[in-house]
């Protein structure tokens, strides 16, 4: 039975967090570049938990941070969500293109 590794899960780990900075650099719209910054959190994620289970086994120290950097992704998108909404009531758009061109 083959076992995934260490080297597999850091490649789905880099996947994910290029696919994250391609999505946040290339997208226009505010909600897709939030999910982009979830894609880059949540592979922060899984390098902590992946070297907590090789490297510290007895330890849960990669536990401990995930945890932290989940709750700090889901309040950074409930604010990012009430910007965006705030936004869109007043502009009618949510397209980062248009953000500039806004006078405040």
């Amino acid at each position: 039975m083959n076992a995934i590794g260490l080297p597999q899960i850091l490649v789905v780990s880099t996947a994910l967090f290029f696919i994250g900075v391609y999505g946040f650099l290339t997208r226009r719209n505010m909600i897709s570049m939030l999910m982009s910054i979830e894609l880059i959190l949540n592979s922060v994620n899984i390098n902590f938990i992946a070297f907590n289970k090789y490297l510290f086994p007895g330890k849960l120290d990669g536990l401990f941070f995930t945890v932290i950097i989940i709750t700090i992704a889901a309040s950074e998108a409930a604010v990012a969500i009430a910007i965006i909404i705030n936004l869109y009531r007043k502009y009618k758009s949510i397209d980062v293109e248009d953000a500039n061109s806004m006078r405040f």
